[in-house]
């Protein structure tokens, strides 16, 4: 192999080196926005939540919060959880989340998840999944059973 030949695959290894990189690069920092995103619109929905809660001292409706939903693409799909609290319920409740599934290897798959109190935090999948199983009553698992069978 001549010199010329060496200097071109030098180059092409170079240059696809440095291209896989910046697209590995790339997914990541998506992921990482798409995370950061959801966190903000979580808690943007919390300061909804607990100005209408400080108004009008009760939680509001799901479809209450259908326009706020819809501003925040990013989100993915929330399940708020207010008609499943009552009064006595302590504040770290878990009152909405969302799932959030990533690629990327440094950007973990987990949950964003929005507590009674207005807190706003990223749990992973195990920890929510335990989390939420303690806070469930069994009448909303059924009725989440039910809708899962119903949408299959």
């Amino acid at each position: 192999m001549n010199r010329r030949q060496k200097a071109l695959l030098v180059n092409f290894i170079t240059v696809t080196f440095v291209t896989v990189a910046f697209i590995v690069g790339i997914m990541h920092l998506r992921d990482w926005l798409n995370k950061s995103e959801a966190m903000r619109a979580m808690e943007h929905i919390g300061q909804e939540v607990l100005g209408y809660r400080e108004k009008y001292r009760s939680l509001p409706l799901e479809s209450y919060l259908g326009p706020i939903k819809r501003q925040h693409v990013r989100l993915g799909e929330l399940n708020y959880r207010a008609q499943w609290i009552d009064f006595e319920s302590p504040p770290d409740t878990i009152l909405a989340y969302t799932k959030k599934e990533f690629r990327s290897e440094f950007v973990k798959s987990g949950y964003v998840v929005l507590r009674l109190d207005g807190q706003v935090q990223w749990m992973e999948k195990k920890e929510f999944e335990q989390l939420l199983a303690r806070q469930q009553s069994q009448r909303e698992i059924e009725m989440l059973q039910r809708h899962v069978d119903k949408s299959f």
